[in-house]
């Protein structure tokens, strides 16, 4: 028997757990879309890791960090947003895109991600990436 606020297989009722269908849009059809005035607005969702130790992105790209509760500041709701990330299945940008549907955004997520994006050759911009330090000096004998 299910408990208060789940269906009969366990999901959650709970508007903020329920299952959005996400809509998914094509390097091809994002790159048409980047070239026309008032395209959509692209968050660049990649977890810490991959984005760190990337040195690319794609151009005018906004960094939206997925953990946690989204900080959608500053994120306007007249826009389309794409978001992206660098997993060829969206897991982490269709999980963002969803969670700003729920917040009344118009989402989607970029088909395959940027690795996609990049083996199109499709424009991209530089990003500083993570820096080691150096070694303290005499750390090395």
């Amino acid at each position: 028997m299910p408990q208060h606020g789940q269906f009969l297989d366990g999901r959650s009722t709970d508007k903020e757990n329920r299952a959005v269908p996400v809509p998914r849009i094509t390097k091809e059809e994002l790159k048409q879309r980047l070239e026309v005035s008032g395209g959509p607005l692209l968050l660049d969702v990649r977890l810490k890791y991959p984005y760190e130790h990337s040195t690319v992105k794609i151009p005018g790209a906004l960094r939206l960090l997925p953990q946690g509760q989204l900080d959608t500041s500053g994120i306007p709701k007249d826009r389309d947003i794409v978001a992206y990330d660098s997993d060829p299945d969206e897991l982490v940008s269709s999980r963002v895109a969803a969670e700003l549907i729920r917040q009344g955004y118009r989402a989607s997520a970029l088909k395959g991600g940027i690795v996609e994006w990049l083996t199109a050759n499709f424009p991209i911009e530089t990003k500083e990436s993570l820096r080691s330090a150096p070694p303290a000096p005499g750390s090395l004998k």
